[in-house]
């Protein structure tokens, strides 16, 4: 079978607005280490890992192995309604890494289905269906989760069961705080929360959600100290606080093991996915219990935290602190941000190279000012893919590139990859 006889088919039956990556999509079929193949062949360097979700890397014995000892039990499902000991060894180690002082956890599938259910319990604790949520960020593609998004692209419906009042971000290149320095950024924000909390709500605010970095934002990332800083005026009202892990948790900024851990506050609700299930669906919400505990009726996840998924959330546990991946990050995204920096800002259109750890971004704007141009950022994703880099594409405009490789990736994967890719952007500048 062809790609193209593949990409018929997939146009015959999946929705339109499910986008594929590359002009001329691709189909994986293999992968190890960090690198994947596609159906022709054809070797690649994957800076984007499945978007942060293969981060461990690829065909990794340890949790292969794990998850071939769990089927070889039979036991693939059994729903929570029965003990599962994959699960509850991996509530243990979920709630002691979480930081929440007397921590429960709940499992779910997605990184959708884990917000949702952060939102289901600060309505449930405060009574109130009212949300601050930050502009720029996505929380997912579910009802609740969608109407706490605040990027038009990623809103597929004007509906919302939630009354939602919106925050700045920390955006650099362009907004009204972006003028600011990290400490004045601060002070902004914090006034606008006080305003928005006066003049937009009727004061018993549910809860504050926001990503400690922007994911599908464009990997845009507040000064450190702003969680604190709006937590101190949260306090005052008793509204709780949100933190979006979902791309940030694990180490993954090097700095933490969490997001939040930059702004030296601990949340009252985190939310995780991706990375943790190394490409195995498994999500979850961790929080205090009192607040955990606060939903009046019956509620649990057929799939969540299945006995296959757990036993692989454990083993990339294991794996990622036997191996202290998050110095990893630190290291080896040190290569990648020094590098393009060193590489790439002296051009025009390159309005900044961000992130922290193995959660990096360049955005690309015209030249002389701070307009997006998606165009560009077009030519360096097809570039690199060219190059035999896979990287993603985001921000509200879509005109930056991610890279959020798996936390194994090497000093030398990362010099190899910043090559194709400082290629790419020099290529792709001149041809502009």
């Amino acid at each position: 079978m062809t790609s193209d006889d593949l990409l018929a088919r997939h146009r015959a039956v999946l929705p339109s607005w499910m986008p594929l990556y590359y002009d001329d999509p691709i189909e994986l079929v293999a992968g190890s280490g960090r690198r994947v193949t596609d159906a022709q062949g054809r070797s690649y360097l994957d800076f984007f890992g499945g978007v942060l979700t293969n981060m461990i890397g690829y065909d990794i014995p340890e949790i292969r192995e794990a998850v071939e000892r769990q089927l070889r039990t039979g036991v693939v499902h059994s729903s929570t309604l029965y003990l599962i000991r994959q699960q509850v060894e991996l509530a243990e180690k979920v709630a002691r890494l979480s930081g929440i002082p007397d921590a429960r956890v709940f499992f779910t599938n997605s990184g959708t289905e884990a917000n949702e259910a952060a939102l289901l319990v600060a309505t449930n604790f405060r009574r109130s269906h009212q949300i601050l949520a930050v502009r720029n960020s996505y929380h997912g593609r579910s009802y609740a989760a969608m109407g706490v998004t605040g990027n038009r692209n990623w809103t597929a419906s004007a509906l919302n069961p939630l009354q939602v009042a919106w925050l700045h971000s920390g955006e650099r290149v362009r907004g009204l705080l972006s003028r600011l320095d990290s400490a004045d950024r601060i002070d902004a924000a914090v006034e606008d929360l006080r305003e928005v909390l006066a003049t937009q709500t009727a004061g018993d605010v549910a809860c504050l959600i926001a990503e400690p970095i922007q994911g599908v934002g464009g990997f845009v990332a507040p000064p450190d100290g702003l969680f604190a800083a709006w937590k101190k005026v949260l306090d005052e009202h008793g509204i709780l606080l949100v933190s979006d892990e979902v791309q940030t948790g694990w180490g993954r900024t090097g700095e933490h093991f969490w997001g939040y851990q930059a702004h030296g506050v601990t949340p009252d609700l985190l939310t995780f996915a991706k990375g943790v299930g190394n490409g195995f669906a498994l999500a979850g919400v961790v929080g205090r219990a009192e607040v955990l505990e606060s939903v009046p009726a019956i509620s649990f996840s057929t799939f969540g935290g299945n006995p296959v998924s757990a036993a692989a959330g454990n083993a990339v546990l294991d794996y990622l602190r036997d191996h202290d991946l998050q110095a990893n990050a630190a290291r080896v995204g040190a290569i990648l941000a020094d590098g393009l920096r060193a590489a790439v800002s002296d051009l025009d259109q390159v309005a900044e190279v961000r992130g922290k750890g193995l959660m990096l971004a360049v955005e690309f704007v015209r030249p002389g000012g701070s307009e997006p141009d998606p165009a560009l950022t077009g030519r360096v994703f097809e570039a690199c893919r060219a190059g035999g880099l896979l990287v993603g594409k985001g921000g509200l405009y879509g005109n930056v590139v991610r890279m959020g490789p798996p936390l194994t990736l090497t000093e030398e994967e990362a010099r190899e990859g910043l090559a194709i890719l400082v290629d790419a952007i020099r290529t792709s500048v001149v041809a502009a």
